[in-house]
């Protein structure tokens, strides 16, 4: 279904512009649209692309079925407060900008099948994690519906939903770089980040990603 010509989102794909990280300098391009998108896109409102899902493609997703893995997705508004660097001395005073997440009832209900079979919930990315660690229940479960996170992961949080996280490699003073020290260890993440910069691994967006379990 195409856009009404005078809406709002129209105007934006008429004149506006793809928002690629700071870190990435050079302007936008048409190719961008696609280049900066994962493949579980759907719905508009998000500023950045949640970057662990761009190592998917519909070929891998298809291996993936057929390998007898179970997929869900998360609506994930990534704001640009995801590019933030940890500036204070103390990690407990970083404050994380809020990022609107939704969960269908049939990933809620995904997620509860993989933890009753004894299953691995894997992550793909930090965002999810933090939208799913946001949305646990008092039962431990998670709920389904609309929400925002504000949720700040760093070394100490005990994960409630999340048993393994693929990620990209994060830049030192990140959140995300915390995120993922508190999952696999301070220790454990920065000798895996000593051994990404000896083989001359890619950082950023379109950098490699590591699967922590």
């Amino acid at each position: 279904m195409g856009l009404e010509p005078d809406s709002v989102a129209a105007a934006i794909d008429a004149v506006g512009h793809i928002p690629l990280p700071p870190y990435i300098h050079r302007a936008d391009e048409p190719a961008d649209r696609d280049r900066y998108q994962t493949v579980f896109a759907r719905t508009r409102g998000s500023i950045a692309a949640p970057t662990a899902g761009l190592h998917f493609d519909d070929a891998l997703m298809t291996s993936i079925t057929s390998a007898g893995i179970v997929w869900a997705t998360v609506t994930l508004h990534v704001g640009y407060g995801t590019f933030k660097p940890v500036r204070v001395e103390r990690v407990s005073e970083h404050e994380v900008d809020a990022e609107p997440f939704t969960i269908s009832d049939a990933t809620a209900a995904a997620i509860a099948r993989t933890r009753e079979a004894g299953r691995r919930v894997v992550a793909v990315g930090t965002t999810t994690t933090r939208a799913l660690e946001t949305a646990v229940g008092p039962s431990g479960g998670v709920m389904a519906g609309a929400g925002s996170t504000t949720l700040f992961i760093s070394p100490g949080h005990e994960f409630r939903v999340v048993d393994a996280l693929l990620t990209n490699f994060h830049l030192p003073k990140s959140s995300l770089l915390m995120l993922v020290a508190a999952f696999a260890g301070r220790d454990l993440t920065l000798a895996a980040y000593r051994d990404a910069v000896r083989r001359g691994f890619r950082f950023y967006s379109y950098g490699d990603a590591m699967l922590v379990t």
